[in-house]
């Protein structure tokens, strides 16, 4: 969905924004019953299956009973009402923190795994390698996750930069992008607005923009040109970014695969330059 979401037409993408809204209904409901609730004739919801590369509908509605069957039976509350949970499960005796958080883990790097799709991801990859510079941008809990990627890349390449790093503002690290330069944004919920406003106003100037989020109502996929989501279901009061990790750390790994030898002999030379300068490489 968020692959074809740009492609889509108005009404599609209406059908579309009302399956991932109410994945139980389409589990479970009529083909009908699922239309009417959309408002919405049924054979939109056939035309949208095929053009998601399903045979039928009932071939999507396979794959959402799938997708439902591995996530954690948990509903989204607020990080306080998370917390609360937490510490009423452990006076209880009912929580074992290591292996839930570690079983959501698994499950969020099982489900990323098997829901991506090859295509975009190389599609981010080869957009990142031919990129002139590349903007990384992260608020609050995904600070640390575009500085890992940051450090990561700096390895390979010299052309990486964070955005609003230090307190520089996040219109210098955009001014003078084009459709030459591509911006990374991860963001998940609660969605910072100053990521959305960067997305939005880097796709105006026809910049690149990748999306790494977790879900499909995130707002700056709408100016995304490439989006991947990386599940962050957790039974702690907070959202777990090991699948982020996880996919960042595999985007790195095939750049610094796609560049060979002259990746392998600019990491040789940053090892020697930490080694004068008695820095650690790891």
């Amino acid at each position: 969905m968020t692959a074809q979401y740009d492609r889509l037409s108005d009404r599609l993408r209406q059908a579309g924004d009302h399956v991932m809204a109410n994945p139980l209904d389409t589990a479970t409901r009529s083909l009908r019953a699922i239309a009417a609730g959309a408002n919405l004739p049924p054979a939109t919801f056939s035309r949208l299956a095929r053009r998601l590369g399903y045979p039928s509908f009932d071939a999507l509605r396979d794959s959402v009973r799938l997708k439902i069957d591995r996530q954690i039976d948990r509903p989204h509350h607020s990080f306080a009402d998370r917390a609360r949970e937490l510490q009423t499960g452990d006076a209880t005796g009912a929580l074992d923190f290591l292996g839930a958080h570690r079983n959501a883990c698994l499950l969020n790097i099982r489900a990323l795994a098997g829901d991506i799709d090859p295509a975009t991801l190389n599609d981010a990859v080869d957009r990142l390698l031919g990129a002139r510079r590349v903007v990384l941008m992260g608020a609050l809990g995904s600070t640390g996750i575009v500085e890992h990627m940051a450090y990561m890349a700096n390895f390979l390449t010299d052309n990486w930069r964070l955005a609003g790093r230090m307190g520089a503002s996040v219109g210098s690290a955009l001014a003078g992008l084009s459709s030459r330069d591509a911006l990374v944004i991860v963001t998940k919920p609660p969605f910072a607005r100053k990521s959305i406003l960067a997305a939005r106003q880097a796709r105006a100037q026809g910049v690149q923009v990748l999306v790494i989020t977790d879900s499909h109502a995130c707002p700056a996929l709408a100016d995304a040109d490439c989006a991947l989501l990386a599940p962050s279901d957790s039974p702690h009061f907070f959202s777990s970014y090991v699948a982020t990790l996880f996919l960042v750390e595999t985007i790195i790994g095939m750049l610094a695969s796609r560049l060979g030898s002259e990746a392998a002999g600019r990491i040789a030379e940053v090892e020697r330059q930490n080694r004068l300068l008695e820095e650690a490489g790891g």
